[in-house]
């Protein structure tokens, strides 16, 4: 189905043909520059087109001169119901009412298919968002990234981008090593141990919640056992369990994913030190003070950027250099990452990376979503997740329902600040967003439902009299459904 906007490039390539069999017109090609768009006053029509105004220097004459010869041809089209010139020489459509009413039937047939388009042409597209460390529960923050990332991966496959998503897991790292530690302490308290808890440790309340279930498993396993000699256990367990909740909560949020991609797997495989020993030889890493660094410098960067210390130890960036070279060599043509917005500096980096390994830095898309702050009481809720204190994503489900959450987190593009507003959340007024769309919802499934108890069938949808939707709000409606697919 094509949508009215569509409709008139190409009636409006038929008034340049007609022009030029005139030989009012060099040649009926339509000129670049030319758009139709959507008038800011209703008096000015449903679309308006600029295409004398790119037409006036080819043809040496008044931009009005032309709209109003283009007009003429214009006008006899059944698509419309008048056309104006106005101002220098724009061309504003009036679609006729009938025209708007028929293509509800178009969109009826089509179902739940309709807006769908092949913008994509089938390209492959790795979609990775989330991936919060496994160090704790998702808090309301991962909350907004998850909606945003689930709700483009919908919108990229009904644009028939070939789309997989992914949850990158950090599960490697002195993180892990901070996580495990604070399990294996917090087990020892469990067995009457006195211990000197560092501040600097994971302090919220899951992480005795985790020692607990280590202790209900192993008992007094480990009583005697030093940290170095258990800390593995203690951290594969720790990540397991918080890894395990993270999935839950995501399924209930709505979210899931094709793939779980392990950060430790990857350094295991030896995928990490390959890609950094390439990139070495290619003279892009070299040497310094013992560590190695990556000419991030020769990419437009403030600076060359470590990737590995002079300990020996690998940076993050070492990590994230070959796992989107990882995410290239499985085929994927296009790479789009959602990162919280204090990532912003990270962008240059690894588009530079993914340039010095010869891919194109355009290949990767990086969508940044800034900070929620949650509100309740009008006061903002404390936020700290090594200090345990922050508001988890399944706190915010429970409160105030999935659907209410997704829609709230939606309000505000992604790069913008949000105020998560719980009363207003929890509101069932018109105030609240959500709730006034889903009384819209119920309202309408309503009459539904009593049509059917009271015998009336619903017809086909072309059986239906479209012509009696007239007024101006089911007009209104009526171009707003158009408008859908673009």
């Amino acid at each position: 189905m094509k949508v009215m906007r569509e409709r008139i490039y190409e009636a409006v390539e038929q008034s340049l043909k007609g022009l030029a069999n005139q030989g009012l017109l060099d040649s009926p090609e339509v000129p670049g520059g030319h758009q139709v768009s959507m008038p800011r006053q209703e008096a000015h029509g449903d679309f308006a087109s600029n295409v004398a105004m790119v037409l006036a220097g080819r043809l040496k004459k008044p931009p009005r001169e032309i709209a109003l010869s283009l007009a003429r041809i214009l006008d006899e089209n059944p698509l419309f119901e008048k056309v104006e010139v106005a101002g220098p020489g724009f061309i504003n459509f009036f679609i006729l009412p009938l025209r708007w009413q028929e293509s509800l039937r178009q969109m009826a047939a089509m179902g739940e298919s309709y807006g769908e388009n092949q913008v994509g042409e089938g390209q492959r597209v790795l979609l990775e968002y989330v991936s919060a460390n496994p160090t704790g529960p998702l808090h309301v923050g991962h909350g907004r990234g998850a909606a945003v990332g689930d709700s483009l991966a919908r919108v990229m496959r009904c644009s028939g981008f070939d789309v997989d998503t992914e949850y990158y897991i950090n599960d490697a790292g002195n993180q892990m090593r901070t996580l495990g530690s604070s399990v294996f302490l917090r087990y020892q308290e469990l067995l009457g141990k006195e211990v000197d808890f560092p501040k600097e440790f994971y302090q919220g309340g899951y992480i005795k919640d985790i020692a607990k279930q280590v202790y209900d498993r192993e008992r007094e396993r480990f009583a005697s056992a030093a940290l170095e000699d258990c800390l593995e256990f203690f951290t594969n367990f720790a990540v397991e369990v918080i890894s395990d909740g993270i999935r839950r909560d995501l399924e209930d949020f709505g979210v899931s994913f094709d793939q779980w991609f392990s950060e430790k797997g990857l350094h295991e495989s030896g995928f990490v030190a390959t890609a950094l020993e390439e990139m070495k030889q290619a003279g892009k890493i070299y040497e310094k003070d013992g560590a190695l660094w990556f000419r991030t410098t020769e990419y437009g960067d403030e600076k060359d950027r470590v990737v590995r210390r002079s300990g020996g130890e690998l940076t993050y960036f070492a990590a994230d250099i070959a796992y989107h070279r990882h995410k290239l060599e499985r085929g994927y043509q296009m790479l789009v990452d959602i990162w919280g917005a204090d990532h912003h500096g990270y962008v240059p980096r690894v588009k530079a990376a993914l340039e010095a390994m010869g891919y194109g830095g355009e290949r990767l898309s990086v969508i940044l979503v800034q900070l929620v702050s949650l509100i309740e009481g009008g006061e903002v809720k404390a936020m700290s997740t090594r200090a345990g204190e922050f508001v988890t994503l399944r706190e915010v489900i429970d409160d105030v329902g999935r659907d209410a959450a997704r829609f709230m987190f939606l309000t505000r593009k992604s790069d913008s600040h949000l105020d998560f507003d719980l009363d207003l959340a929890r509101k069932q007024s018109q105030e609240n967003p959500v709730f006034y769309v889903q009384y819209a919802h119920a309202r309408i499934s309503s009459v539904f439902d009593k049509a059917r108890e009271s015998g009336v069938n619903l017809l086909d949808p072309k059986e239906i009299q479209v012509e009696l939707l007239s007024s101006q709000q089911e007009l209104k409606l009526l171009r707003k459904l158009d408008s859908f697919p673009e």
